[in-house]
């Protein structure tokens, strides 16, 4: 099966790639900057040239703070990128495999959601990503959208990093404890979509790691674990905080959590635990 992937050089994708090629998939994989989604015979031309089974889309606008601002741009990648690429996969017959986020709900709610509970935008980044999964369900395209949280992985900016430079810098760090959600290793996540894929299902789908935690449980482990795995660490303590001591452009949902039963019960397996994910993942970025 040939797969094509698109935004592969993002956070995402530079780990989505190995794991579908270690799946035995014959991957394509483009940048960014070499496939826009945002440009309709660019992607016309490299489908029908390259003919793939599977579109899998990591493209996408996450800086949720300056979409504030720049909300055109947020909806042209998330939203019209999204129509565009839905619409020529479609075309050539092909199945489309698109990331979404938790940001699509308000966060009132206090137990996790599903993929019928109704959405609810707070920003224009979780609006956008949601006027692109509507998008790609009225085009008709054969297509799986999982939805995820609290991404972080080994390329580019994320959480995980922020925390472990600022914990080498400062003695104290403060950190919002009045949002929870579920931390979700990209590495995860791909194996994840792969099995998706091998199942074949079209419809949205959840998926994030086991377990709960505010950005300040986040914040505590990751500066252990740091510590651990033999990371210079200056910091003493860590601080928690409310999300009103820490005003940010967008506001986040105060809860996050994505109910993955729909998921183990299409693919039959488990989902790794938030804890045990980011041990790996802390002692592979610091692997000697």
């Amino acid at each position: 099966m040939r797969l094509l992937v698109t935004g592969a050089k993002g956070l995402l994708g530079t780990d989505l790639v190995p794991v579908l090629q270690n799946s035995g998939y014959e991957v394509i994989a483009f940048g960014s900057s070499e496939l826009n989604i945002t440009d309709e015979d660019s992607i016309k031309y490299a489908l029908t040239h390259h003919k793939p089974d599977v579109v899998v889309n990591c493209a996408a606008y996450t800086a949720v703070d300056k979409a504030e601002e720049e909300h055109k741009e947020a909806q042209r990648i998330n939203d019209h990128g999204a129509g565009l690429l839905a619409a020529a996969t479609k075309q050539i017959g092909a199945r489309l495999v698109h990331f979404s986020t938790d940001f699509v709900f308000d966060g009132t709610s206090n137990t996790p959601y599903t993929e019928e509970d109704k959405t609810n935008p707070i920003g224009v980044y979780g609006k956008t990503k949601l006027d692109g999964e509507l998008k790609i369900i009225a085009s008709g395209a054969r297509a799986v959208i999982i939805r995820t949280s609290w991404l972080y992985g080994h390329t580019g900016k994320c959480f995980v990093r922020s925390i472990i430079d600022g914990a080498t810098k400062k003695d104290e760090l403060r950190v919002v404890s009045d949002q929870v959600g579920s931390p979700t290793y990209s590495v995860d996540l791909s194996v994840a979509a792969a099995a998706l894929i091998e199942n074949g299902y079209s419809g949205i789908v959840n998926f994030s790691n086991e377990g709960i935690a505010s950005w300040y449980d986040f914040a505590t482990l990751i500066v252990k674990l740091a510590r651990d795995n033999g990371v210079s660490v200056k910091c003493k303590s860590v601080t928690p905080i409310k999300s009103i001591e820490y005003p940010l452009a967008a506001k986040r949902p105060c809860y996050s959590v994505l109910d993955k039963t729909l998921y183990r019960k299409l693919t039959g397996r488990p989902v790794p635990h938030w804890m045990d994910a980011l041990k790996r993942y802390i002692q592979l970025e610091f692997d000697q």
